[in-house]
């Protein structure tokens, strides 16, 4: 699990890229800081498991599913990542709970500074949007945001200058694309409604369940 609050901006060195997976080399320094292998690096809000290290970074393998479903595939060698090791027991819980978990990528439509802060407006699609609300949370890339407005085709959110200067999200253009991650209670909210919708469907008895087994 993670926070969604960005230690370090990494660079990819290498990504070696086969027909759906790839194998990437990260260049960092703060993340390394107590590494061992198998642990979990948010790269780009993606969780994903160190398989090699040394001083200068580390490298991970992306299987077949995360390259279809997060914007590592239209990463190259010097691309600018956002990295964030994974909370320890006791660690401050400044964000809001994100599991590195893509549920689907948006596109950068819009952004607009006011005063010190700028607006980013990111389209999305239904089964992303269906879990966005006013003051909700929401992670891009990895980074946790407090979503400002949203309608039927994109969200809004608010860049202050200190993510400004510990992300990547103020060096993305317009119709770039972003890794989304909903807050995960939603949709936890949403499977136990629609499992207690079904329930009497399945259970109830009725005039029909008891001509059909033999009582009516």
């Amino acid at each position: 699990m993670f926070t969604g609050l960005v230690e370090e901006i990494g660079k990819i060195e290498a990504i070696v890229k086969s027909a759906r997976s790839a194998r990437i080399t990260i260049k960092s320094q703060k993340v390394l800081e107590g590494v061992q292998l198998g642990d979990s690096i948010a790269t780009n809000g993606i969780c994903l498991t160190v398989t090699a290290f040394d001083r200068d970074g580390f490298t991970v393998d992306a299987i077949a599913e995360t390259m279809h479903r997060t914007n590592l595939k239209d990463l190259s060698s010097g691309s600018e990542i956002n990295l964030e090791r994974a909370l320890r027991l006791g660690d401050r819980l400044g964000g809001h709970i994100v599991s590195g978990h893509i549920d689907g990528t948006g596109v950068i439509k819009a952004r607009e500074k006011e005063d010190n802060a700028f607006w980013i407006t990111v389209e999305a699609p239904p089964n992303i949007l269906k879990y966005i609300v006013p003051k909700g949370s929401v992670a891009i890339d990895g980074v946790s945001l407090t979503v400002v407005d949203v309608d039927d085709t994109t969200f809004k959110v608010s860049i202050i200058p200190h993510t400004k200067d510990k992300t990547t999200l103020l060096k993305k253009e317009a119709n770039d694309v972003v890794n989304v991650e909903c807050d995960v209670i939603g949709k936890y909210v949403e499977k136990l409604l629609g499992t207690e919708q079904k329930e009497p469907d399945k259970k109830g008895i009725d005039m029909k369940f008891l001509n059909d087994n033999g009582f009516a």
